[in-house]
């Protein structure tokens, strides 16, 4: 069968102004003020498809030209271990990893394959420019195994400090490229890479959160979760380095409440950091919608100090209208932290409760789950969804794994011109 691309326009956030995306549109070309724009789907009611594989059974709210092979769609269940554990009555775990017992057959083990997936997919299948994506580890472990899977050329932005989240089943094919900012840079040193190789029109440019694809591709973990329950959940949980996947279940909150069958859209969004990289969370305490102020030097040393590296952002959406603080503030939610300790802790114990292992930031995930139980803030009534974005990776590696090596290492101050001209030598 073939696939017709799903009909949708763009609206800002700000200002409600809606317009037709171009291709692959990040802002309001009208905008005056920053803004995420939002993805308004012609289908206004969730329509899961059957007949599609993977994921792309929610692609009436995906922002996709064409289905991309191997995906596999979030899995959520009802908790037995871990809410009896938390005394919770309503707990439903969302599993984005390697768990084919239950059906989750992320083969990197993490739900950034549901970026991938979204973002790929919402390439023309003839488009010549070559993909830039910038990441802390499991975004490119993602886009790395789609792209391989699907020869799509791409070009990966990583800190040389995350090389050991490039793990894989089997070699990747050429059109895979990396690129590594020296040890002792961070995510941010990555994402400046990327940007100067951008410059080129060779090149283009991810988006992140900007990108509705990356977004929406996320919030399938909600959509997940309604077509189990039959309802948008009181309370949501997840970790958050950006912030970006919050975002993403709240918007589709919104979509869901709009259709009217799963009730109304009372989601409080709880999200966790581990600590010391608490950026998101000072900002949030100290009532600020600006980021307070980090200085580079720390930011890089805390990174290196926490456990889930990929929380380690620090330039997210956080300020911009209908990013994280808009989010938190709409929904009543709050902010919580978790320390390597709780990380180790919550490691071994949703292990023994639930029977499989989760990466270190869902484990932020949990840890704060349980704090907000212990705070009275989730009543063990409440319909409660916690997003496990990652785990199974013992599994999954057990039948044997290759890394991949970095093609290029670049330092962050390296002159855009001569990044553009190393990197397009990788290709020609």
């Amino acid at each position: 069968m073939r696939f017709k691309k799903t009909d949708y326009k763009l609206l800002n956030v700000s200002n409600g102004h809606v317009f037709e995306d171009k291709g692959w549109t990040l802002t309001d070309p009208e905008g005056k003020a920053p803004s995420l724009v939002r993805a308004v789907y012609a289908n206004k009611n969730f329509t899961p498809r059957p007949e599609l594989d993977g994921i792309y059974r929610y692609a009436d709210w995906m922002p996709v030209k064409r289905t991309l092979k191997n995906s596999c769609a979030p899995v959520t269940y009802k908790s037995k271990g871990l809410g009896e554990f938390l005394g919770l009555e309503n707990l439903y775990i969302t599993f984005s990893g390697w768990n084919p017992g239950i059906g989750a057959k992320f083969r990197t083990c993490s739900f950034k394959e549901t970026e991938a997936y979204s973002v790929l997919a919402r390439l023309d299948a003839d488009e010549k420019r070559i993909l830039v994506v910038q990441s802390a580890g499991n975004t490119a472990r993602a886009f790395a195994q789609v792209c391989s899977d699907n020869r799509i050329p791409i070009v990966l932005c990583v800190p040389a400090d995350s090389l050991h989240d490039l793990w894989f089943s089997r070699k990747l094919n050429k059109c895979v490229k990396l690129v590594t900012v020296p040890h002792g840079c961070d995510y941010y040193d990555a994402i400046s890479i990327g940007e100067k190789l951008a410059e080129d029109p060779g090149f283009i440019l991810e988006g992140g959160a900007k990108n509705v694809a990356r977004r929406d591709g996320m919030g399938t973990t909600l959509l997940s979760f309604a077509e189990t329950t039959g309802r948008i959940p009181d309370a949501y949980f997840q970790a958050v380095g950006s912030g970006t996947g919050a975002i993403a279940a709240w918007e589709n909150a919104c979509r869901l409440a709009d259709d009217g069958r799963f009730g109304a859209n009372n989601m409080k969004v709880f999200v966790g950091q581990n600590s010391p990289f608490t950026l998101i969370y000072d900002s949030w305490k100290a009532g600020s919608r600006d980021l307070l102020p980090l200085d580079p030097g720390t930011g890089r040393r805390q990174a290196e100090i926490i456990l889930a590296k990929v929380l380690s952002n620090r330039k997210p959406p956080y300020g911009i209208a209908g990013g994280l603080f808009d989010v938190l503030k709409a929904s009543k939610g709050d902010v919580y932290t978790a320390d390597n300790n709780d990380i180790m802790y919550w490691m071994m114990q949703y292990r023994n409760l639930e029977g499989y292992e989760l990466l270190p930031a869902a484990c932020v995930a949990v840890a704060s789950l349980a704090k907000a139980v212990g705070e009275g803030k989730v009543s063990k009534e409440d319909y409660v969804m916690l997003n496990c974005t990652g785990g199974g990776t013992l599994a999954a590696m057990s039948k044997g794994f290759v890394f991949k090596t970095s093609d290029l290492e670049l330092a962050p101050d390296t002159p855009s011109r001569e990044v553009m001209a190393k990197v397009k030598a990788l290709f020609y």
